[in-house]
Formats: structure tokens, C-alpha cells, sequence
């Protein structure tokens, strides 16, 4: 955690990361690779970087198996958080989870809630991108009183995407500050999206074992009609108390929503080597999902010489309910993916009836954590979960699934020299597995909950004091799935993830730091007998290996002007569920500078990049034998003004 420095062991009070930072609303500071603890994955601002992200951790999704957390208690997101709200955002696996009461086998999206701060200030970013997009977003805070204060958030943008697509979105959000007396903060937060003629940009199936040509780059070709219109909002409270000296208690309440007013799936079927298919559009109707999360969680720290002893006692809860299905398909005949798309729009639609699922969950946990100053540190936790599943469909009575699994984690670190601490950990968790793919029979249908399992073990080195090495070893085991011989997407296998990672991240100079990672991954699928279709021995979508290099070079001729570069290499990865097809390895440059400056007073970072110097561009998986397009070549920039 940010905040686990543990200085002085004689308070509980190191645990409660009230403080703010006194720029807590400045956006001119915001620097992934100066402010990265580690490559495991982190983002501020507008800038990410790492090995992993909150979609992919491991060759798993952190997000979709519900690991996600703000400011270290449990949420459960129907849309992701609005990023109006966001401080910055780390993914926590291996020793980087260390210290986390309770850890998840696919690793943890740890998000840190942007805090109003002490003092008035705001920030202006202006954005855009050779793809079209514009954007202009103000962040501030203002103090009422001494206790309370003030933050807020709007940004206005049009957006490009590299497929050509666009839209038009707002965002909004608040958030108060109140400390009523010394170690208790009460955090109120509300937060909205709008999105207005967001273009359904095309999924390329091809007709055989063979990948679809790739068609021309930024270049959408309709139908403009086809777009999405929604609304997302997120609600919470974050609540701390200390009391006494060595009890505090935490309070996370979360409402989530997402309100898809229409939308529309846009498929070229059975796409030819010469780019000729057939287009079928997927309909929507109105579709809401809710989901109400939150922890309370009670930390009692006992001082006992160099050794500091943490209980924690931790209830978590879930209220999700989901609406899916009653689409309707067009059929809007041959085509190709270089022909523009002029068909009319319906004059009317006829949706079927849609399907509900609910998910209730409560956990109960506690879990211990020792610290010896000097010898190391032990981590255990116990959970008792209690699921139930309930999914009506139409025309079929509501089917009930119930587990109440254990739940337990196992951790320890050894400091072997003031250099070198070695750890390993064991973990299993119940998790989701997100949703069947726009190809599929069963298109959008939620899939089920599924036990998890995680076994790891690595070293921490400094090398010097400021720049430190994570390596380690993982292997993680969790039901694969994929289509059986109907197209219907369900578990069809077990997968189990073997590999190695590394972290390296520091200055190397007083002018010069680095942020560089890798993961080797050993992917296989053993099939589980459930269907007759061909499995193949890699999981789809999951590459081979991953390697991330990050410089920022601060120039000893122009004061404030830096210079960053990073490269990603991306191993092969398989793109159907029999292996007949890979997506190839492919390789990221960017290239990047921000020169920061004062002006009438006033901190002001521009900021130029060119992604994909290279352009590498290509095809990339959505799922089983579903593919997009890559980014190609483009530039960015943002001017950012602390008021």
C-alpha cells in the first residue's frame, strides 16, 4: 500500500492514509514513469504504464473477477469508475499485494480517490490527439471551513478512436472532505458520464482458420446510425475513525450504475483473404445494470517491541443485478470491409423480451498480519463467502445457484539482508468471469462464478537506495472457457497459468529514471470432457510473454524539459479456441517530451507524444475468433495549468 511505510511502530494511525498531498488537485505534476512504484502497472492522469492493467493481470482480468478496490476496500463497478474521481490507479500482484488483508488469485485494481485539499486550487487540461479528439477538463478544490472541503470535476470531450469511430461525452463529479475531529474523515463522492453518438466500430470474423486482411487504418465505413447512448453513474462514502490508539474502523459504500439507453454490435461475418463478408448489426434494447458493494472492515495494531501485530475484521457485500438479451439482428446483406455502409436505418424495432440476473454476496473475513522490524513479515486470512446466483429467462423458471466456499490466504516475507527480502504466498478466492463474447450463441449472458487459485513466490533487491528489483514466480489455476460445437460460449476446461516476472524501477541518475518489467507466461488449457469441440493447449487471447521498457530523461540544457521513450514487446497469442490461428508478436515505440514552466505565476506542463512510432498495425483478439484493429501511428498532447 501507498501508505504501509510503518514509520514508528507505536500507532495504528501509519494505517489510516488520511493525509492529502498538498497538490492533490494539480495535474501538472502527473508523471507515470517518476511516480510508478514498480512495472506491475500504474496510471495517473493521463498516463499509464506496466506490464499489466486492470483488464489483465497474469493472463487474467483483475476487473471482470471483481478485484477491485478504492482506496483499499472492495467495489464492484457496473462501469468503470469515472476517471473525474481517479488520483491514480495500481495493480497489486505478488509482493506489491503485500500488506493487502485479503488478496485475490487475479491480482487487485487498487484505485486511490482523488481528495479535495487543504487549500483553493484548480487545474485545466486541454487534450487532443491526431485521431480527432478534443477535450477540456478543470479539476479543483475549495475550502468551506477548516474541516470541510470542496472537490469537483468536469471535462467535455469529443473522442476519436483508432477504428475511425467517435463520440461526444460529458463528465461530472464532487466530492467532499469532512473532518469533523482529529482521525475521522467522512469522504461523500458523486460522479457522472454521459455518452452521445458513440459509433459501433466493426468485429472482423473470418470464414475459415485464417485471419481477415486488415482494413485501411482510422477509417470508419458506417453504418453512422449504429451508435451507443449511455449513462453511467457511481455513488459512494469512504469513512475512517480511529479510535483510541490502536483501533480503526473503515467504511466503503458504493452504488454503481450503467444505463445503456441503445446500442448496437456491428459484425462482419464470414469475412474472405479478399476482404468480401456479410454485415449483421445487433440491436439493443434499453438495458440497466446496478451494483451495490461496499466493506466494513475494523483494524486493531498492537505494538509488542519491534514486532507490530494487525487484526483485521472484515465484512464485505454485493447487491448486482444485471439485464441482457431481447436484441434483434439486421441483416444488412454482403458486403466488404473496404465498402462504405449506406443502408437506411429501421423505421422501427421490435426487441424480444429481456433476461435479469441478481448476484448476492456477503463475506465474512478476518485476517492477521505480523511484523517483526528487521526479521520480516506474515500474512493470513480466512473468509466464509455466501453466493447466490438468481438468472430468469424468458419463458423458464428463475434458476437458483448457491455456494458458500471458504475462502483463505497465506503469505510471508523474509528479510534476508537490508538489500534483499524474499516472500511466497498461496491464495484462493471466489471470482466472476465476466461475460460471453458478441460472437456467441449466448451473446452478453453473464458467466458463473468460479473458485480460484493462486500459489507465488519472488525477491525484493535494492540495489541501491533508489532503485529497487521484484522478481518472481506465479502459477495460477482457474475453469477455462471458450465455444463448444452450438457456439455457445461456457467452460469447456481448466487453465493454468505458469510464469516468471520482473520489476526494475528507480533513478538511475539524478537526471534519469527507469520503470522496466516482463512477464514470461506458460499458458495451457486441459480440456474438461464438456464438449466435443476442438481445444486447443493456449488460452485465447493471452500472450506468450510481455516485456516493458520506460525512460524519462530530465535534459540538463533546458530547465523543465524532459524527454521519455517506451517500448513494448508482445508476444504471439492464440485467437481461436483450437489454435488454429495466432495473433503475431508485435512491438510499441512511443516517443514522448514535457516541458514544464512557470507562467504568470502558474505551474504549466505541455505534453507531446507519438504512439506507435513504428506503426505497428494490425490485428489484435476480442475472443474466440473475433478480431479489431491496433492503434496505429498518432500524436497526443495536453496542456495542463494549475491554477
Amino acid at each position: 500500500m501507498r501508505c504501509a511505510a510503518w514509520a514508528g511502530l507505536s500507532t495504528v494511525v501509519p494505517i489510516l492514509c488520511l493525509a492529502v498531498p498538498a497538490n492533490a488537485q494539480d495535474r501538472s505534476t502527473s508523471n507515470a514513469v517518476t511516480q510508478a512504484e514498480d512495472a506491475f502497472g500504474f496510471s495517473v492522469g493521463r498516463e499509464a504504464l506496466g506490464i499489466y492493467n486492470a483488464d489483465n493481470a497474469r493472463g487474467f482480468s483483475p476487473t471482470a473477477a471483481g478485484n477491485v478496490r478504492i482506496d483499499g476496500l472492495y467495489f464492484d463497478p457496473a462501469f468503470d469508475l469515472n476517471e473525474l474521481l481517479i488520483d491514480s490507479t495500481s495493480i497489486k500482484v505478488g509482493l506489491s499485494a503485500q500488506g493487502y488483508p485479503f488478496a485475490a488469485p487475479s491480482g487487485i485494481v487498487d484505485t486511490a480517490l482523488r481528495k479535495p485539499g487543504d487549500k483553493a486550487g484548480a487545474s485545466v487540461l486541454l487534450s487532443g490527439d491526431s485521431f480527432g479528439t478534443r477535450s477540456t477538463e478543470v479539476t479543483g478544490s475549495a475550502p468551506v471551513t477548516q474541516r470541510l472541503a470542496l472537490g469537483y470535476g468536469l471535462n467535455l470531450a469529443t473522442t476519436g478512436f483508432p477504428d475511425g469511430t467517435s463520440n461526444v461525452n460529458h463528465s461530472e463529479a464532487l466530492t467532499l472532505r469532512w473532518r469533523p475531529a482529529p482521525g475521522i474523515e467522512v469522504l461523500p463522492f458523486a460522479a457522472r458520464l454521459d455518452d452521445y453518438d458513440d459509433e459501433s466500430g466493426p468485429f472482423f470474423i473470418p470464414a475459415g482458420n485464417f485471419q481477415p486482411p486488415v482494413p485501411p487504418r482510422h477509417h470508419f465505413r458506417g453504418p453512422a446510425w449504429a451508435d451507443f447512448r449511455l449513462i453511467a453513474q457511481t455513488q459512494g462514502l469512504l469513512a475512517s475513525a480511529v479510535v483510541g490508539k490502536s483501533w480503526l474502523i473503515r467504511v466503503g459504500l458504493f452504488r454503481s450504475t450503467f444505463n445503456q439507453l441503445h446500442g448496437f454490435t456491428n459484425l462482419l461475418l464470414d469475412v474472405q483473404p479478399n476482404g468480401s463478408a456479410n454485415r449483421l448489426l445487433i440491436a439493443d434494447p434499453p438495458l440497466a445494470q446496478r451494483s451495490l458493494s461496499g466493506e466494513l472492515r475494523i483494524t486493531r495494531a498492537i505494538t509488542d517491541g519491534p514486532r507490530l501485530h494487525t487484526f483485521h475484521l472484515s465484512l464485505r457485500e454485493r447487491d448486482a443485478r444485471r439485464e441482457f438479451g431481447g436484441s434483434q439482428e439486421f441483416d444488412l446483406g454482403p458486403t466488404t470491409i473496404y465498402a462504405e455502409e449506406d443502408a437506411a436505418p429501421p423505421a422501427s424495432y421490435t426487441f424480444g423480451p429481456i433476461s435479469r440476473q441478481r448476484v448476492r454476496q456477503d463475506t465474512f473475513g478476518l485476517a492477521y498480519s505480523g511484523r517483526w522490524k528487521g526479521l520480516g513479515e506474515l500474512g493470513l486470512g480466512l473468509s466464509k463467502a455466501r453466493y447466490r446466483k438468481t438468472t430468469e429467462l424468458p419463458g423458464v423458471p428463475a434458476v437458483v445457484g448457491r455456494d458458500t466456499p471458504w475462502l483463505y490466504n497465506a503469505n510471508a516475507a523474509l528479510i534476508v539482508s537490508p538489500a534483499v527480502s524474499i516472500y511466497a504466498g498461496h491464495a484462493r478466492g471466489l471470482e466472476e468471469s465476466g461475460v460471453a463474447p458478441p460472437n456467441a450463441a449466448n451473446r452478453n449472458a453473464p458467466l458463473p462464478a468460479i473458485l480460484t487459485s493462486q500459489t507465488d513466490a519472488g525477491l525484493r533487491w535494492a540495489l541501491n537506495p533508489k532503485v529497487k528489483l521484484i522478481a518472481g514466480v506465479f502459477q495460477l489455476t482457474k475453469p477455462y472457457f471458450g465455444f463448444d460445437t452450438a457456439q455457445t460460449f461456457r467452460q469447456v476446461g481448466q487453465i493454468r497459468n505458469r510464469g516468471i516476472e520482473f520489476s526494475l524501477s528507480g533513478a538511475l541518475t539524478p537526471r534519469l529514471d527507469l520503470v522496466a518489467g516482463g512477464v514470461v507466461l506458460d499458458a495451457r488449457v486441459e480440456q474438461g470432457g464438456q464438449t466435443s469441440a476442438a481445444i486447443g493447449r493456449r488460452p485465447v487471447g493471452v500472450a506468450n510473454h510481455l516485456i516493458n521498457l520506460n525512460l524519462n530523461w530530465r535534459t540538463p540544457w533546458l530547465k523543465g524539459l524532459a524527454l521519455d521513450a517506451s517500448v513494448t514487446e508482445r508476444g504471439k497469442m492464440a485467437s481461436t479456441t483450437d489454435n488454429a490461428w495466432s495473433i503475431v508478436a508485435r512491438q510499441i515505440v512511443n516517443l514522448g517530451a514535457r516541458y514544464s514552466f512557470r507562467l504568470s505565476g502558474k505551474d504549466v506542463t505541455a505534453r507531446i507524444q507519438v504512439y506507435n512510432l513504428l506503426d505497428q498495425y494490425g490485428l489484435v483478439s476480442s475472443g474466440p475468433g473475433l478480431y479489431r484493429t491496433n492503434q496505429p501511428r498518432s500524436v497526443n498532447g495536453y496542456l495542463a495549468i494549475d491554477l
